[in-house]
């Protein structure tokens, strides 16, 4: 069958590369690795109908049971995804059932491959037809499809392995009909320089070395032109043991008898020339050329904001020394001259700076006089390395001018605004006011350099600004600027968070043969020859510092220096450097220690010679390795890799010397930024100056936590620890306290699994000591709230409790509040156990916080006595209470992530009560205070309810689907007691629930009556269609209660019954209901009274409610499973009261309305 089309549904799909679908509000989400490769099968069959058996043999080597079952799911998510918007019951249009299988009714322009091809197959046509323009055109398009390999995710099957070759054997031709189309317009140094990368990794295309052969020539490159002939030679000979075809032996010829015939007349158009500002803004510091294309991009990017009035977000990226930073200072003195109100922060080159430092400058620039604020570029705001004294947002300063309080407070749990939640949600919302305001009167680019350095801050503020809850407004063009090379984990989070803004993508490829030649004739006096200039493009790829360091080489050491010099930049640069006097190497040296920008004060401490560093600072200007900044006459190296190959030749010993010069010469200015300080005196190394080290680092971690800054608290945290272990392991408590100020940080940026490997390491380094009041200090410091009532780490959790129980011996009987801490601590430890010392615990915890009236102490022993509301069930209601006051004593004191555990436990309470606009009500809540202070893990939360919402309006399918998606979301490795064995529980419920309570008697003749005590009349232990292998899935923790049920499933009800007698009490946690229930299903199944009894008697309390109390999945209504049992066990009457309310609660689940 072919392909049909279907009428536009709006979605395309991207195959060169990953897989992916979008529409026009943005990528449609694909759910987990299957589902791509379930939408990749379908596109790769071009419209054909593709069998259900061919789909999971394709997707799996050994099929397991419930192959089918699952193929229908990923078939019916992919639906929704692709057509949200689609009436129920309608036939979909795009992804349509067909026996014996599906098929995928993608439009032939709605496929970037199918485009892709189109092009190529129009680029030949017009290449025959002498076009070579268009066809160009045509072939840049389409090559700019591709994001990298086709079917990247399909890479290892065998079923895409004929698209995928079919695929790249179309692009190889496009590469050589650009290089063919380059050759007609007559630019062969172009085509030249392209191929050669094309060659390396297809090296049997004969017609590609006859291009590359030919351009060459043209390029009046014979010699290279026949040498790419004998490789082309030597490649197939021993690759293939073929001379070359019968073109390459006559091209051959023809070169060497250079032909006229190639060397045709072209009629090549005209191009545009280099951006010039001239009137446009200050005269540029180095010549700017080649980069209309990319200037204009970002120029109407600049438009898009003015027109919207809303923040626009471009991207520019490229290798190192591409000219990122001079296309953007372009730009700014462009907008500038234009009326635009610039602004620069630039990313530091080490770890000593302050967190987010670049909006410190950004801001600071903002809130400068207009008077005296003229077109601010990265040569504005920038000091040495690090603020000293610096006002705006890194420290407890305000921007001026501007009525937002951005200071933080104190730690968590001592009082008003003291949530470090509240201080970083602070901290967002008065840099986007500083920007909204001057957006206000102008419109407003900010460009951040250099992000590939940024710190977790520094980008959690980019996209905070443009996305978060309060973002900025107006017109503002936020540029950010990264190596392509070096993208960070934590810059690619940011792009992918940053993505629904659609950004404008810029990337800086090499410098065109032409325009490296005009850069290269602008920086020199002499005139250069062509043969000159295509070996400085050759050697350097067009890229421009590359050009310019060897230009300078040219002008310095003549033509011969460049082709001795080695090949790499930073070889260059040292050649260049060799040039120089020793002094002034020295002095150059020195200042790479301070970073890439430089203080001449401290520079001048360094040295110790005025008029040494006068002279080297002099030839340094001269020669282009620094900047001077006026008015101030502050330095910078001229680029980021001057700075790096000079830091990187200096020995251990100097490199260590230097920066302890650096550090005494800081402790001299005033004030003193602590993070600089704490970076040079660790870099001196030495036990000393790492005990100093640790006290700087300290307080700047203490102020970033104030700040709202949790990733910079976490690396200022972990810098501490570092420097206590350098400094001989001597400062015990201190290294204790940043330990756990270092699980506290990495909490609250969901490294959880780290927090719990600080609190470990805390708690045995306290022990060691033998010191009570030291251990009760570590064990009372870690007061994050928790919502799952089970532990992640048992061990850790029973050393924890019998330390705490230590601890309270040695304090006693006191009121106070480090007791009321240590009590919480053993009761979070104590959480799910059967015995009744956690519940004491909580309750002594919280009449002594309740007079100590300490709001962040009594929330603490609030979440301890949730922890505990499980000792019997049906306490829905005592847990609602709990959550109410949560959330209001949170709320009035700005405990938020106190306020966010208060509604989590609300969803769940509210979801045993079978309210769900009330859980409804309460998870917006949690979502949006998560987005507003970037809690990271409530989510995980929320994800999971919603698919509970799902099984409770009764939707199977979809709820099926919810949850394998939340279940791919949730880290299982930091949250493993949250993620063990909890999806297959979940899909288990999903089958129970509908099942449960059912009447035995609702379809059978009048009259009919039961004549035994047994399992009720057509009863199935696991009901639904035989598609699920459940005994082969980890149950985790759960397997003991799941188990009976299991055999009675496979008709073995004499273990089933033996399961069951030895089942355990089990935790006394948020499943406690669910756990009882499957229980009963199995005691039902095979008869066993005595359990029949005995479960009844412990679900009766809980009847009123739902078996949902987790807020993550269900069992159904607790009355179904009681009127089961009733039936079992004779008791009509009582079933059929317990079948009322259970239709009852699950009527109110279903209703918008809970009464």
């Amino acid at each position: 069958m072919t392909r049909q089309p279907t009428p536009s549904v709006g979605v395309t799909f991207g195959v060169l590369g990953p897989v992916t679908a979008s529409t026009a509000g943005g990528p449609v989400p694909l759910r987990g690795p299957r589902q791509r490769l379930v939408l990749a099968r379908l596109l790769i069959a071009h419209g054909r109908v593709v069998p259900v058996e061919r789909l999971v043999d394709d997707l799996w080597e050994v099929p397991p049971d419930g192959a089918v079952g699952a193929i229908r799911t990923f078939v019916a998510d992919l639906r929704r995804a692709l057509e949200p918007d689609r009436p129920p019951r309608q036939p979909p249009r795009l992804l349509v059932t067909e026996p014996p299988g599906y098929a995928l009714r993608a439009a032939p322009d709605a496929v970037d491959a199918y485009r892709f091809e189109a092009a190529v197959g129009e680029a030949g046509r017009l290449l025959t037809g002498e076009l070579p323009g268009p066809a160009l055109t045509a072939l840049d398009e389409a090559l700019a499809l591709w994001r990298g390999p086709a079917y990247a995710d399909c890479a290892g099957a065998l079923w895409a392995v004929a698209e995928i070759n079919r695929l790249d054997e179309s692009r190889m031709l496009a590469v050589e009909r650009r290089a063919e189309a380059l050759l007609a317009l007559g630019r062969p140094d172009e085509a030249a320089a392209d191929l050669p990368a094309h060659l390396a990794g297809h090296p049997l295309r004969e017609d590609a070395w006859r291009l590359l052969a030919l351009a060459r020539y043209r390029a009046g490159r014979q010699g290279e032109a026949l040498a790419a002939l004998r490789e082309a030679r030597d490649v197939l000979v021993a690759e293939l043991g073929l001379d070359p075809g019968p073109e390459l032996r006559r091209l051959e010829a023809d070169i060497l008898a250079q032909a006229a015939h190639l060397t045709p007349a072209v009629a090549v158009p005209d191009r545009a020339g280099p951006v010039r500002d001239g009137a446009s803004g200050p005269a540029p510091r180095r010549p700017f050329v080649g980069r209309d294309v990319e200037l204009e991009r970002l120029r109407h990017a600049g438009r898009v904001a003015t027109a919207s009035g809303r923040p626009t977000l471009a991207l520019l990226s490229g290798d190192p020394g591409a000219g990122k930073t001079a296309l953007a200072e372009a730009l700014t003195r462009q907008l500038a001259a234009e009326g635009w109100t610039t602004a620069w922060g630039r990313s530091p080159e080490y770890e000593g700076a302050p967190a987010a430092w670049p909006w410190t400058q950004i801001t600071d620039t903002l809130t400068e006089p207009a008077a005296s604020r003229g077109p601010v570029g990265p040569g504005g705001p920038v000091g040495s390395g690090g603020p000293v004294g610096s006002g705006g947002l890194s420290g407890s300063g305000e921007p001026s001018g501007v009525d937002v309080p951005v200071d933080g407070g104190g730690t968590a749990g001592t009082g008003d605004a003291a949530d470090p939640a509240v201080a970083r949600f602070r901290r967002h919302r008065a840099v986007a006011s500083v920007v909204s305001a001057v957006a206000d009167r102008a419109p407003v680019l900010l460009v951040l350099d250099d992000l590939h350095r940024a710190d977790g801050d520094t980008l959690d503020l980019l996209t905070a600004l443009l996305t978060g809850p309060q973002p900025a407004t107006g017109p503002v063009l936020v540029l950010g600027t990264y190596r392509a090379t070096e993208i960070s984990p934590e810059l690619t989070a940011a792009l992918a968070r940053s993505a629904g803004l659609e950004p404008v993508r810029v990337y800086l490829g090499g410098l065109s043969p032409e325009a490296t030649g005009e850069l290269a004739r602008a920086l020199v006096a002499t005139e250069l020859d062509p043969p000159t200039v295509g070996l400085i493009h050759h050697r350097s790829g067009g890229n421009p510092f590359f050009v310019r360091e060897l230009v300078q080489l040219y002008a310095g050491a003549g033509g011969s220096a460049l082709a001795e010099v080695p090949p790499g930049v930073r070889d260059v640069i040292r050649h260049r450097l060799a040039q120089l006097p020793a002094a002034t190497r020295t002095v150059l040296r020195q200042a790479a220690v301070l970073g890439r920008d430089v203080d001449p004060t401290v520079l001048g401490a360094l040295t110790g010679d005025p008029a040494v560093l006068l002279d080297a600072v002099d030839r340094a200007l001269q020669a282009g390795f620094l900047t001077e900044r006026e008015p101030d006459g502050q330095l910078r190296f001229t680029h980021i890799l001057v700075r790096d190959t000079l830091y990187a030749d200096l020995s251990a010993a100097r490199r260590a010397a230097w920066h302890a010069a650096v550090a005494e010469a800081l402790q001299r200015c005033q004030p003193v930024d602590p993070a600089t300080l704490a970076h040079h005196l660790l870099s001196a190394g030495g036990p000393a100056a790492a005990l100093r080290a640790a006290g700087y680092a300290r307080t700047a971690a203490e102020q970033a936590e104030r700040d709202g800054n949790p990733h910079e608290a976490a690396r200022l945290w972990a810098q501490v620890v570092d420097a206590y272990d350098r400094a001989g392991g001597t400062e015990r408590r201190e290294r204790l306290s940043a330990v756990l100020g270092l699980g506290r940080a990495l909490a609250v940026t969901g490294r959880l699994a780290r927090a719990r490997g600080c609190r470990a390491e805390a708690i045995a380094d306290a022990e060691a000591v033998g010191d009570p009041r030291l251990a009760a200090e570590v064990l009372a410091g870690f007061d994050v709230p928790a919502i799952w009532t089970r532990n992640d780490d048992d061990r850790l959790s029973e050393r924890i409790v019998r330390a705490a129980e230590h601890a309270l011996t040695g304090l006693g009987p006191t009121g106070s509040a480090q007791r009321s801490r240590l009590l919480s601590t053993l009761a979070l430890e104590l959480r799910g156990t059967t015995g009744d010392r956690g519940r004491r615990a909580a309750a002594e915890a919280e009449r002594i916080a309740r007079t100590v009236a300490d709001p962040g102490l009594l929330a603490f022993a609030l979440n301890a006595r949730f922890m505990h509301a499980f000792h019997r069930v049906g306490l829905a209601a005592e847990r609602a209470r709990i959550g109410a006051e949560l959330v209001d004593l949170a709320a009035a004191r700005q405990l938020v992530t106190f306020e966010v555990l208060g509604h989590l436990i609300g969803v769940q309470s509210c979801c045993a009560r079978a309210d769900r606009a009330g859980a409804d009500g309460h998870a917006r809540a949690a979502d949006r205070l998560a987005q507003r202070y970037e809690l990271p893990l409530v989510g995980v939360f929320t994800g999971w309810y919603a698919a509970l919402r799902q099984a409770l309006d009764g939707d199977r399918e979809a709820a099926a689907t919810a949850y394998r998606a939340a279940a791919e979301r949730l880290p299982a490795e930091a949250m493993p007691g949250l993620a063990h064995g909890l999806l297959p529980l979940a899909l288990l419920g999903l089958r129970l629930s509908d099942a449960v309570g059912a009447d035995p008697l609702a379809h059978a003749p009048a009259g009919a009556r039961r004549t035994r005590v047994d399992v009720p009349a057509g009863q199935q232990p696991i009901p639904g269609p035989d598609d699920e292998d459940w005994a082969s899935l980890d149950w985790g923790p759960y397997e003991p209660w799941v188990r009976p049920l299991l055999l009675a499933a496979d008709g073995d009800h004499a273990a089933a019954r033996a399961a069951l007698r030895v089942l355990p009490d089990g935790p006394h946690d948020l499943l406690r209901e669910v756990r009882l229930c499957l229980t009963a299903r199995a005691a039902v199944a095979v008869g066993d009274r005595p359990t029949m009894e005995r479960v009844a008697a412990a679900l009766r309390p809980a009847a009123d409610e739902l078996a949902a109390g987790s807020g993550v999945l269900t069992v159904g209504p607790v009355a179904g499973h009681l009127a089961d049992l009733a039936t079992a066990l004779g008791r009509d009457e009582e079933a059929a009261g317990h079948r009322r309310t259970a239709r009852l609660l699950v009527a109110r689940a279903r209703a918008d309305d809970p009464t």
